[in-house]
């Protein structure tokens, strides 16, 4: 929301910004000159509908988030990015209710995500926020869930609360700074992660919202790492620690509608090593994050062909929620030229590639294959026992 002030965003609230954001919707999604001047023509002082505007496109964007709830909330470009998906909060929060957390403190609010989650479960939370305008935004999103007499936003430090006043900590630290992008060294997070990490010897009931590639050997003793995916995409890695750890590594998979898969196990076995068979299974990120490929393969009676690639495969198709199957049809040495030859006699004209364990790069490698015909095929770019080795495969 360029240049807006948390005195704009009052204004946003009002029948007049009301009135803007109706407009800036009904217009937006033309060219943005001419959705700013059609804004404008309505009587809508410039700055307002510049802010009205950006709010609609951030709606628009954060309806895959929050699905209806975002057409009444407020966001800021940074928060959203950061901000946990809905079903993500509401699967957390539920969580912690269950284990009889009645208030918390959520240090790093965010835009208020997982503190509106954890108030409709109950949860009476304190929420904080170094940043004046996220801390605004935040409180107008509890008024607008309507869970504000049960969520209190601050704009604070959060090394300055006093945690221990509370049954449970939830700490989302700022991932991203300002003309940096994001950030990828939890030393840079903010509050700092000495801060973070040291909050479970505090208030043991502590839950800290991380980024999924996150080391495992950050991972305080005792605590359960997990790792979530939403429709096969990897959204984040959670330490929950104290009483709250319920397994050592914990892969999370939400889907469509109220579908969820869980996979738990150490994250330090080794799964059995073998030759490719007639089935190869792609795990969600999640599983692989979570180090679980080795609990995995034993769902489905299967195994690597390379110990350092998580590709498994099996000799008889087995249904499963945490992976793709799909079938091999072949199975030879990667070389360019017996690639094309092999796929120029199956006349095959649309090539879905996946890779793991390969420095080739698919669009690069479409044109060099030069493909002609009618049908479509699979190609999975891996090793086998140390070696590149193509695989063809059915599509997915």
């Amino acid at each position: 929301m360029p240049g807006v002030t948390p005195e704009l965003l009052a204004l946003l609230q009002t029948p007049e910004g009301a009135e803007a954001l109706a407009v800036a919707v009904e217009v937006g999604d033309g060219e943005p000159l001419a959705a700013a001047s059609a804004v404008r023509a309505r009587g809508v002082g410039a700055e307002l509908a510049a802010a009205a505007l950006t709010q609609a496109s951030l709606r628009g964007r954060a309806a895959m988030k929050f699905g209806p709830d975002a057409s009444r909330m407020f966001f800021t470009r940074a928060g959203l990015e950061q901000a946990t998906r809905s079903v993500v909060a509401d699967r957390r929060a539920a969580r912690l209710a269950a284990a009889g957390v009645r208030t918390l403190a959520d240090l790093g609010c965010g835009l208020g995500s997982d503190a509106l989650a954890a108030a409709r479960h109950g949860i009476r939370v304190y929420a904080v926020d170094a940043d004046p305008l996220t801390a605004a935004v935040a409180a107008v999103n509890a008024e607008a869930a309507g869970v504000a007499d049960r969520v209190t936003v601050a704009c604070a430090d959060a090394t300055t609360v006093e945690v221990e006043r509370y049954d449970a900590v939830f700490a989302d630290p700022a991932r991203r700074q300002a003309g940096r992008g994001r950030v990828f060294d939890p030393k840079a997070y903010s509050p700092p992660w000495d801060f973070v990490v040291g909050l479970a010897a505090r208030v043991p009931r502590t839950v800290l919202k991380l980024a999924p590639g996150i080391d495992h050997g950050l991972l305080p003793p005792g605590a359960e790492g997990e790792w979530v995916s939403v429709g096969g995409d990897l959204v984040e890695a959670a330490f929950w620690c104290g009483p709250l750890a319920a397994a050592q590594r914990r892969a999370t998979l939400l889907g469509a509608g109220s579908r969820v898969a869980e996979l738990v196990g150490s994250g330090v076995e080794a799964a059995p090593v073998g030759p490719v068979g007639a089935w190869i299974y792609d795990p969600d990120p999640a599983v692989v994050r979570s180090h679980l490929v080795a609990e995995f393969a034993e769902t489905v009676g299967g195994r690597l062909a390379d110990p350092s690639i998580a590709y498994v495969y099996s000799d008889e198709p087995a249904d499963t929620p945490y992976a793709r199957r799909l079938g091999v049809t072949d199975v030879l040495p990667f070389s360019l030229k017996r690639l094309r030859a092999l796929l120029r006699e199956r006349g095959v004209g649309r090539l879905e590639i996946r890779k793991r364990g390969s420095a080739l790069v698919p669009d690069q490698l479409r044109k060099d294959l030069k493909l002609s015909g009618p049908n479509e095929a699979g190609l999975v770019l891996t090793r086998v026992g140390g070696a590149p080795a193509a695989l063809l495969t059915t599509v997915a």
